[in-house]
């Protein structure tokens, strides 16, 4: 990955944009686009869609979603604390002691989740977010009012950081890495003379609804799409690899297998991959796979998808972790394969 493209990256993951509240990464992301792209779409879902190649008969999908996990207020208490729900899978556990930002409609504000002092008995056992709370520094409900409403979203206060030169880590990886990978495939496949047309969608709400996913494919009507999200990582300590499986960082790009998956696409990504000496790991999704792929899928006539992954550790924490080397590969794999594809592909599973 080149320095510019890493400063892309870092920025995007210093962007907040939770769930529901996308616009501004968003923004980003299509001035990015606009050099390379033949054209930008956006919808009412809040979509942002690069497209190369838009008379071709077949048409390509990669979606990958710029939303993350957040906090949303839904209460101010007399004393001025805030307390609130999630937006998306959060973990209680690891929010505690954090700092945040309050998107307030008019200022940002920044705040600490309180945590009870071991002195004090600390928190014990299991415990749900309606037992923690944020402290802004208000004395009161009035003056907190001033800035932050119900229903204002909360992100963790992380800036992105790369270890050891390999690995970069942060909050929201999943999946605004998705987004920079699909933006860094249409940018390299400006440069070819294509067969297919590529739309890389940057959707929307995936951690919430998948609302934008659904939106994005009945709009575009794609002849295969594939979503590039991220997966757990089990190469760290205390996890049952028995359970989930072996899926290391510097492993290679992730494959799923199962019955939402199209074989004819995870052909071409195999015989892709073969070809440039690119070793890829496989998780298994059997009933679904938790990601843009399922609702692509069920839009229209149906979609055939795949999902591509990156390995990822500690998922939906503030210290996501995951490996440059890894993100460049799909990256590779992609553009490697939708480069060389005809045009004239057959993603019914009973072809021949």
């Amino acid at each position: 990955m080149n320095k510019q493209a890493q400063n892309l990256l870092m920025e995007l993951l210093s962007t907040a944009s939770p769930s529901s509240m996308e616009m501004d990464i968003q923004k980003k992301w299509i001035q990015e686009m606009k050099p390379y792209a033949d054209e930008i779409r956006t919808d009412h879902s809040g979509n942002a869609i690069a497209v190369l190649n838009p008379e071709a008969e077949f048409k390509v999908l990669l979606a990958g979603h710029c939303d993350e996990i957040a906090l949303v207020i839904n209460r101010i208490d007399e004393q001025g604390f805030l307390h609130f729900d999630k937006m998306g899978g959060i973990n209680p556990k690891a929010a505690v002691g954090m700092k945040v930002t309050i998107l307030g409609e008019h200022k940002k504000v920044n705040g600490v989740i309180g945590v009870n002092a071991q002195h004090h008995g600390g928190i014990k056992g299991d415990f749900g977010l309606d037992e923690l709370f944020i402290d802004c520094g208000a004395k009161s409900k009035e003056e907190i009012d001033e800035f932050i409403k119900i229903g204002d979203l909360v992100v963790y206060k992380r800036e992105p950081e790369i270890l050891m030169d390999r690995y970069i880590t942060g909050r929201g990886l999943d999946n605004r890495t998705g987004q920079f990978i699909i933006g860094e495939v249409l940018r390299r496949l400006s440069k070819k003379n294509l067969n297919v047309g590529v739309y890389a969608a940057s959707t929307v709400n995936e951690e919430t609804n998948m609302g934008g996913a659904y939106f994005a494919a009945a709009g575009i009507e794609p002849t295969m799409a594939i979503a590039c999200d991220v997966t757990f990582a089990t190469d760290y300590p205390g996890v049952n690899k028995n359970k989930y499986g072996d899926i290391t960082l510097e492993g290679g790009p992730v494959l799923a297998k199962g019955a939402p998956i199209n074989r004819k696409i995870n052909q071409l990504l195999e015989s892709s991959a073969k070809e440039l000496n690119m070793k890829v790991q496989y998780e298994l999704t059997s009933r679904a796979t938790g990601t843009d792929a399922d609702r692509m899928r069920l839009t229209g006539k149906g979609v055939p998808v795949s999902l591509v992954s990156l390995p990822l550790r500690y998922m939906h924490s503030p210290v996501e972790t995951a490996s440059i080397q890894d993100i460049d590969e799909e990256i590779e794999l992609l553009v490697f394969m939708i480069e060389n594809m005809s045009g004239n592909e057959s993603m019914n599973p009973l072809d021949d």
